[in-house]
């Protein structure tokens, strides 16, 4: 099976803990950030916590329309999640599962540091189509700078 790692960094003016607390409901909030991204998003097993399965169906300008990923794991005192595609047209019929890293650090400034590691296993001389990193980099990238202006409008909620 190939393995393709893809690394996202991205800075941020809110506190780690903040940015961690408000990316913990992005399953309740994504809708309200971007209806013509998500159309639906759905625990099908579980209470949204460790070993939930969750299916999401995107709109019509995103190129797949579902998935179903598993949450592996919820770290609050590292502030850390991690999950895996392991179903649906987001995995392209080339790639097995697509498992998730994401971690949120404090920085020197009082902000934070969006880490976020995408572990790519496909199918044996699979090739990813040109610009999917790139496209899938941009979308979290644009995702988290919304979850960040979503907070800073709402500091009563968080």
């Amino acid at each position: 099976m190939a393995v393709i790692i893809s690394e996202l960094e991205v800075t941020f003016t809110l506190p780690a803990n903040k940015l961690f607390k408000v990316y913990g409901d992005f399953d309740t909030t994504r809708k309200k950030l971007y209806p013509q991204t998500f159309k639906s998003i759905n625990i099908i097993e579980g209470d949204g916590g460790v070993g939930s399965i969750i299916s999401i169906t995107f709109g019509d300008g995103f190129p797949y329309k579902n998935s179903k990923h598993r949450v592996n794991a919820i770290h609050i005192s590292n502030l850390s999640v991690s999950y895996t595609i392991f179903e649906g047209d987001a995995l392209l019929g080339i790639i097995v599962s697509v498992t998730h890293h994401v971690k949120f650090q404090p920085s020197v400034d009082g902000g934070s540091v969006y880490k976020h590691t995408t572990l790519f296993n496909c199918n044996p001389d699979a090739q990813l189509p040109d610009g999917i990193l790139n496209f899938l980099k941009e979308a979290f990238k644009n995702t988290f700078k919304a979850i960040e202006a979503y907070a800073i409008a709402h500091p009563e909620a968080y």
